[in-house]
């Protein structure tokens, strides 16, 4: 069975990646745009032998277009190839942004292309490492083109998820803050372990971190533990204290102190922290936030 050809715009981690593993599956590549250095980089790493075209070239050449650029360059990108007329009516056009649904393809809709909004939820490196993943892809299309976009994730040995259009820029939130803030607050944690005297903090929180995030995964917040849902106060007092007195950029005091009172209200909504502790808890973190509000206001 002949499978439907392949263009890309946008060579980034993404789309490069994407477009090498549906040329793996046996669809046609038959352009991919990319101006950049890194860009041209993995072209020829990822893609050897694809011709590297402008963007409209790529749209008129394939019958699937794929945008895979940056979330707010999108629907510029969408309306630059309808102005060009190198989309056709019937034509399969997909991006694959997190955050937007199919109206950001408003402007090729109009000229009878095909929308589908291909999310990918994984975090790439845009080299070879990246092949072997198969993600969850946050979808969102019409009924008729629900199957190609699943034909699509099959290929990539990925799973599909329908996402309302509603619902995409919720869906994409939760992926930013479990990912993206996840690495903030790891790269926070070994901050403060390299103050502390660790000489390699990734190996202190590997083993730490691996299994509280398998647990919470398989039990969610039956998977809590430490000083906050334990109600020990006075551990909590001594950690803010330490963060005082060790010179710790705002940003990570902020991020602690914010995390501590989430954590706080969820384990006192599931009855395992009791009312007068977390309130306790409560004031001990407010305390501390006067605290650094005063440090802040007497350096003007």
């Amino acid at each position: 069975m002949m499978r439907p050809s392949m263009g890309v715009v946008g060579a980034g981690k993404v789309g490069s990646v994407l477009a090498a593993r549906l040329r793996a599956a046996g669809y046609p590549v038959v352009g991919v745009s990319g101006r950049s250095e890194a860009s041209r980089l993995r072209i020829s790493t990822l893609l050897p032998g694809v011709p590297v075209l402008e963007p409209e070239a790529v749209a008129a050449a394939a019958d699937v277009l794929v945008l895979s650029v940056p979330d707010d360059s999108l629907i510029a990108v969408a309306e630059e190839l309808a102005a060009s007329g190198a989309v056709r009516p019937g034509q399969v056009v997909l991006h694959t942004s997190g955050r937007h649904g199919l109206d950001a393809l408003a402007a090729l809709t109009r000229l009878g292309a095909r929308p589908i909004a291909f999310h990918p939820a994984m975090t790439f490196t845009g080299t070879a490492v990246d092949l072997e993943r198969g993600p969850v892809f946050g979808l969102t299309a019409a009924d008729a083109d629900r199957p190609l976009a699943e034909e699509l994730v099959a290929a990539l040995h990925g799973v599909p998820m329908w996402v309302a259009e509603s619902d995409r820029a919720l869906y994409h939130a939760a992926l930013a803050h479990g990912a993206n803030h996840l690495v903030t607050l790891v790269a926070q944690s070994m901050d403060l372990l390299r103050t502390a005297g660790a000489a390699d903090p990734a190996a202190v929180l590997r083993p730490l971190l691996t299994a509280a995030l398998d647990n919470v995964l398989a039990y969610g917040d039956a998977a809590l533990t430490g000083p906050v849902v334990r109600g020990d106060v006075t551990t909590i007092r001594a950690h803010v204290d330490a963060l005082a007195a060790s010179d710790v950029d705002d940003a990570t005091v902020d991020a602690y102190l914010e995390l501590a009172r989430a954590t706080a209200r969820r384990a006192e909504a599931d009855h395992r922290l009791d009312a007068a502790t977390a309130g306790t808890i409560r004031q001990v973190l407010d305390e501390a936030d006067w605290d650094t509000m005063a440090h802040i206001a007497a350096g003007f």
